[in-house]
């Protein structure tokens, strides 16, 4: 649910990026970081573990102009990738307003991406949100692999994995090197702000 401050004339969305572990989700918020320095007012925070892995959530916030006279900041979060935090995950889809998918493209990561989209589903549901009629974008990550002859899925095998039903927008992308990680995030920032619209103005 979109944070609206009347007296201020704020709108505060919160979009998350959420997927397995080691998908490239921090990655994403890391090179949006550095295209964007100029929007973002803070740094982005990264509360990680010692392996280097995200143990509570990435955030990152900058503005994208206004709606109807209310200035809009976006909220970026990531959740952490490990099944066993998914009690933080839960709590990080807290008041959410857009979520990107981030699927590992690897073959061995199958059926984690699988999983990880399942709770998805169950930790949505915890809020009484359904994700079919949550603002989603779908991200392949980690396409450049297959140059280094890494066995990746095909996109047509990810589509019918996770996004068959869904229907939701989806890309092919490197977050390492930025292939489509800015064309994700102004798809999801575009769908998000039409139903906030729809809602409030």
């Amino acid at each position: 649910m979109a944070l609206i401050n009347v007296k201020t004339k704020e709108v505060q969305i919160k979009i998350v990026y959420y997927g397995p572990g080691r998908g490239g989700k921090t990655t994403n918020l890391e090179y949006i970081n550095e295209t964007y320095q100029d929007r973002i007012k803070t740094q982005m925070v990264s509360l990680k573990t010692h392996d280097d892995r995200t143990l509570f959530f990435d955030f990152l916030p900058f503005d994208v102009g206004q709606i109807k006279g209310f200035d809009i900041t976006i909220q970026l979060y990531t959740v952490p990738g490990q099944v066993k935090y998914n009690a933080t995950r839960r709590l990080v889809l807290r008041g959410v307003d857009g979520i990107v998918f981030v699927a590992d493209v690897q073959k061995e990561q199958r059926k984690k991406n699988i999983e990880s989209l399942n709770q998805l589903y169950e930790n949505m549901e915890t809020y009484n949100l359904d994700l079919f009629e949550m603002p989603l974008v779908m991200q392949y990550n980690k396409i450049d692999l297959k140059q280094a002859n890494i066995p990746i899925l095909s996109s047509q095998t990810l589509q019918k994995d996770l996004n068959s039903s869904l229907q939701a927008p989806a890309f092919e992308a490197s977050a390492l090197s930025g292939g489509n990680v800015i064309l994700t995030l102004k798809k999801i920032i575009s769908i998000t702000l039409a139903s906030i619209q729809d809602q409030f103005f």
